[in-house]
């Protein structure tokens, strides 16, 4: 696909790699998850740090991220430092950071901005938090005013949490309508809602995360009908090329198989592939 759309790479905007003890926790769990979503996931780049480095750069992601997550209290700061120096060792990398609903979120999060972070990572299906709480309201507003993403997983796939869907971030957007939030799967399964988000605040961007694959499509499909709007927000910018990288049960080029057989147009592959990543993560002056 690179060549053919004469990209000079891909950018990834969601890509994960974890301290070793949390990413050997994660793959455990989806090594366990087949009852839960009724059926297996194999993880494909089962491989060292530096092993799944090398495929990223041989596969031609020249931008991705080193997404983690908190999902119960005083692990996020030590999450934040462990990103925060993975991506000053790893060219390419952006700087992300995480937060939790917790004593003293607002000095970290306010920390690790100053240290450069470029990209947060939320997962309210996994935290089991509530993305309205007092407690988050402040760093909500910091992220807002520094207009610094957030990859929000919002959506109920691949299973319902107290918190997932459209209305709990919606209401956060309310309050914060200038945030900068990435959807995480497109807000699987909640497509409508979460385009309708997209489309209505200037700052809220989908990411193509594992959606219209043939695993995601035999778990929550993507109704054709929605394809138009999918085409418009990518063209004006609000599309990016996501993946779950290490963590996914198929090879890496399904992404892009997935993208292209919606047949959208290379302008909207070229843009979600590229293009609008560069521009939401263009240095600022």
């Amino acid at each position: 696909m690179i060549e053919r759309l004469a990209l000079p790479g891909l950018a990834d905007v969601h890509t994960h790699f974890l301290p070793p003890r949390m990413q050997r926790r994660v793959w455990e769990y989806f090594d366990r998850a087949e009852p839960a979503i009724g059926r297996p996931w194999p993880i494909t780049y089962r491989g060292s740090e530096q092993e799944r480095l090398d495929t990223l750069r041989g596969l031609g992601v020249t931008m991705f991220s080193a997404l983690a997550y908190a999902h119960r209290p005083a692990m996020a700061a030590d999450l934040n430092d462990w990103t925060l120096a993975f991506a000053e060792r790893t060219p390419g990398c952006l700087p992300s950071a995480t937060f939790f609903p917790e004593a003293g979120v607002e000095a970290y999060a306010r920390d690790a901005l100053d240290r450069g972070a470029r990209i947060w990572k939320l997962h309210l299906q996994v935290g089991g938090f509530d993305p309205r709480l007092p407690e988050l309201d402040a760093v909500w507003g910091l992220l807002a005013e520094a207009g610094a993403p957030v990859v929000v997983h919002a959506g109920s796939g691949p299973v319902a949490a107290g918190f997932t869907g459209p209305g709990p971030i919606g209401e956060v957007l309310t309050r914060h309508p200038s945030l900068e939030v990435i959807v995480a799967h497109a807000g699987a399964p909640e497509y409508d809602g979460f385009l309708e988000l997209a489309e209505r605040y200037a700052g809220v961007r989908l990411d193509t995360t594992m959606a219209f694959t043939d695993f995601f499509e035999q778990l929550a499909p993507f109704p054709r009908a929605l394809r138009p709007r999918l085409r418009d927000l990518g063209l004006a910018g609000k599309a990016l090329l996501g993946s779950d990288f290490p963590n996914i049960p198929y090879p890496y080029e399904h992404q892009l198989e997935s993208l292209a057989r919606l047949e959208l147009g290379d302008d909207w592959l070229r843009a979600v592939c590229w293009t609008n990543a560069q521009v939401l993560f263009a240095p600022r002056g």
